[in-house]
């Protein structure tokens, strides 16, 4: 898998306020920023929610395991 190094990153950099200008750079920044910030937290919640879900089988499995040995 190719690796993004600081020198790709700042042709990137250079392009976009070529591209958007010195003006309207920090704002595409900020709503960037917010949109990977929301894709995260979504991300986040999704794992938390697998998590508890193999938590609580695994809990059910232990009760029906002790259900079965009395």
């Amino acid at each position: 898998m190719p690796t993004i190094g600081w020198f790709e990153i700042l042709i990137v950099v250079a392009i976009a306020i070529i591209v958007l200008g010195p003006k309207d750079f920090p704002v595409m920044l900020k709503k960037v920023g917010s949109w990977i910030g929301t894709a995260k937290k979504y991300v986040n919640n999704i794992q938390n929610e697998v998590s508890n879900i193999d938590i609580e089988d695994n809990h059910t499995e232990k009760k029906e395991d002790k259900k079965d040995e009395s």
